[in-house]
């Protein structure tokens, strides 16, 4: 009798949060298809999880159009070596995670080659670039997105689109119970807790760190007990750390026992909002980044938190407007536990969990990857 052939993925993610979505696709993948077997570019949760790897994401990560420029030799150069990688692997499906500046050329690189394409965590293509569309609709045959908004969006644009639900939701297991024991922590004690989430590339954090240092040195002079929280995303230096800061990088652990968060803009800031942790969003980079960006960009906000209420929640300092007295005025607020702006925020990060799905996210993704018919 005739043994089945051994499915074989090529997966691409270039930052840290792809190469947790990226695991946790391998592992639901593999319990649809326990031989499938899997190569590509990512981190050590994707290789850990069973993927041979080719390229970090230590070296992948890049952002702003500065940056970009900058590093356009290096990354060519491994664009050209994913595709004869690609060439040689033949795999029976290119799974592309987030990452859109590298993952949408190649998919224009390969298209000729005939191999079915899945994008899993969409592009924000309705922030900017929507010009990708087109390439989009030529190039893949399933996309899947993770944001409610998205695929009302890209429909819009004629472009189908499967919505899963968020991954974050995934990591709540009993919402109540962890929403309660969130509550009873900060609520038992009187010493408000800062969290500083700085950023997940190092370039963001080199941008933040002395205005984040600054913020909360003139914190302290008005809050005496105030306690301090850094959580670095892996591979991250924090640069001059105060001796009284605590490091801890476990994230979730992190929110838990913090009042209060600044954080950078990224899916930190949703993190902190499904479990229940008021936050101030912050953002810089090289002015040249900070410009195109203006110019390409159409949309209102940068959090996801009010991107998907499509209103202020949470306070944005962005750029010029990054600076500590500023971050001060908006988190001053947020660690006292009476405030009703506290308040106000945590009642709308509920109506915001609601929209975001049901649990199973990574399960849906690996059905439509493994089971749907093209």
């Amino acid at each position: 009798m005739a043994t089945s052939k051994r499915k074989k993925y090529f997966l691409i993610a270039g930052e840290t949060s792809g190469d947790i979505h990226g695991a946790k696709l391998i592992l639901a993948i593999k319990k649809i298809k326990p031989d499938s077997l899997f190569m590509g570019h990512g981190g050590d949760k994707m290789k850990n999880a069973g993927m041979e790897l080719l390229e970090h994401t230590d070296t992948l990560g890049i952002m702003g159009f500065a940056e970009v420029i900058k590093h356009f030799p290096r990354m060519l150069k491994i664009l050209n070596k994913t595709i004869i990688e690609i060439k040689k692997y033949e795999p029976d499906r290119v799974i592309l995670i987030d990452y859109p500046g590298f993952n949408l050329q190649l998919a224009k690189k390969i298209n000729h080659l005939n191999i079915p394409i899945t994008y899993f965590i969409l592009p924000q293509t309705w922030a900017w670039g929507k010009k990708r569309i087109k390439l989009m609709k030529k190039t893949l045959d399933q996309a899947i997105c993770i944001f409610p908004f998205e695929k009302e969006w890209y429909r819009s644009q004629g472009m189908f689109v499967d919505f899963i639900g968020h991954p974050f939701v995934d990591s709540i297991t009993n919402e109540k119970n962890s929403n309660n024991l969130i509550d009873a922590q900060k609520l038992g004690k009187n010493i408000p807790a800062l969290l500083l989430l700085p950023g997940s590339r190092q370039q963001e954090v080199n941008k933040h760190w002395e205005i984040l240092l600054e913020t909360v040195s003139r914190l302290k002079d008005g809050i005496k007990n105030l306690t301090v929280t850094v959580t670095p995303s892996p591979g991250i230096n924090i640069p001059k750390t105060p001796n009284d800061f605590v490091i801890e990088p476990n994230i979730k652990k992190a929110i838990q026992h913090s009042t209060a968060a600044i954080v950078s803009s990224g899916t930190a800031t949703l993190e902190c909002a499904i479990q229940n942790l008021p936050i101030v969003v912050c953002y810089k980079v090289s002015n040249i980044s900070w410009y195109f960006a203006k110019f390409l960009s159409d949309i209102k906000f940068v959090s996801m938190v009010n991107l998907i209420a499509n209103k202020e929640i949470v306070q944005e300092h962005l750029q010029g407007n990054m600076n500590a007295k500023n971050l001060i005025r908006a988190i001053k607020p947020l660690l006292d536990i009476q405030n009703n702006e506290r308040k106000n925020m945590l009642s709308e990060f509920i109506k915001i969990k609601h929209k975001l799905g049901k649990t199973g996210v990574y399960n849906r993704a690996a059905e439509i990857v493994v089971c749907r018919k093209e």
